[in-house]
C-alpha cells in the first residue's frame, strides 16, 4: 500500500513542477508541443544503425533541464523505468543480427549492439522530451494546446480524462490495498484467492467514483471545455524558441555533425 501511495505522490510531482516561473514555463504551451514534436520526428527517424548522430540531440533536453530548473534525478529515474520496456523490445537484437559493424582489437560490434544502443538513446531521448514538456507545461495545458493547434476537441478531452483517471485508480488501489492488509491481520494477504474481487470491486469503486466526478462536473458548469492553469499568447518569443530549436533539430537531422567534428579533431591533432 505505501509504494501505491508512494507511486500516486511521485506521479503528481511531475504536475506540480509545471507552477514554476521559469523562462521555459512562460513560454506558450503550442510552441513547446510543436518543438517537442519536431525533435521526436528528428530523432526517431535515424537509422537503426546510427548511434553517434544521435548524441547531439543531448544538448535539447540538457539546455531545457537547466532552464527551467528541473530536477534532473527525479527525471533520469523515469526515463530510467520507461527505457527497460525499449531494453525488453531490443534485447534480442544481438542474438538475431550478428553481422560485424566495428572491430575493436580483437572484439568485434555487431549490428544487433549498435542497434539496441540505438534504441535505448532513441527512448531516453523521446521519453524525455516528453516528460520535460509535461514538467514545463502542465497535461492540462498540454491538452489544451493539442486542441488550439487542430485535434479534434473530443480527443483532448477524453486524453485529459484518461491521464486524470489514472490517479482515481491510482487513489482507489492504494484505500483497497490497505483495506486488504487490515483485514489480513498480520499475514502477507488473503491468498491469491482474494485477488479477483479485488481487481472486480476495484474496478466498480472507479467507476462508481468517476460517475460521481461526472455529475459534480455537470454541477459546476462542465460544457466540453477545459482551463489550464497557465494562460499565455503565441508571440514573438514563442516564434523564435520554435524556429531556433526546429532549426537546430532539422539541421542535426540533415548533416553528420559528430562525423564532421570527429574529422575536423583528427586533422588537427594528426
Amino acid at each position: 500500500m505505501a509504494s501505491i501511495s508512494a507511486a500516486v505522490i511521485d506521479l503528481k510531482r511531475l504536475e506540480l513542477l509545471a507552477d514554476s516561473d521559469s523562462p521555459v514555463h512562460v513560454i506558450d504551451a503550442r510552441a513547446k508541443v510543436l518543438v517537442t514534436f519536431v525533435f521526436i520526428v528528428a530523432v526517431v527517424s535515424h537509422n537503426s544503425y546510427e548511434l553517434a548522430r544521435l548524441l547531439p540531440f543531448f544538448i535539447f533536453p540538457t539546455v531545457m533541464i537547466a532552464l527551467a530548473g528541473l530536477p534532473m534525478l527525479y527525471l533520469a529515474r523515469k526515463i530510467a523505468l520507461i527505457s527497460t520496456f525499449a531494453l525488453m523490445v531490443g534485447i534480442f537484437n544481438p542474438v538475431f543480427d550478428r553481422t560485424i559493424l566495428y572491430q575493436i582489437g580483437q572484439w568485434g560490434i555487431s549490428g544487433g549492439w549498435i542497434s539496441l544502443l540505438s534504441l535505448l538513446i532513441r527512448s531516453m531521448l523521446t521519453v524525455g522530451a516528453a516528460f520535460i514538456l509535461v514538467g514545463t507545461t502542465g497535461f492540462t495545458a498540454v491538452c489544451q494546446a493539442l486542441e488550439r493547434l487542430g485535434m479534434p476537441q473530443l480527443f483532448a478531452i477524453q486524453l485529459l480524462f484518461l491521464h486524470r483517471y489514472i490517479f482515481v485508480l491510482a487513489d482507489e488501489t492504494g484505500r483497497s490495498s490497505r483495506a486488504r492488509e487490515l483485514r489480513s491481520c498480520g499475514r502477507k494477504g488473503l491468498g491469491v484467492a482474494s485477488f479477483g474481487s479485488l481487481v472486480g470491486h476495484l474496478l466498480l469503486r472507479t467507476w462508481q467514483k468517476a460517475e460521481r466526478i461526472h455529475i459534480a462536473m455537470l454541477a459546476r458548469g462542465f460544457v466540453g471545455r477545459f482551463h489550464a492553469h497557465r494562460q499565455s499568447s503565441f508571440g514573438k518569443a514563442e516564434l523564435y524558441f520554435l524556429l531556433g530549436w526546429s532549426s537546430l533539430f532539422i539541421v542535426l537531422r540533415t548533416f553528420d555533425v559528430t562525423g564532421t567534428l570527429g574529422t575536423l579533431i583528427t586533422g588537427i591533432f594528426k
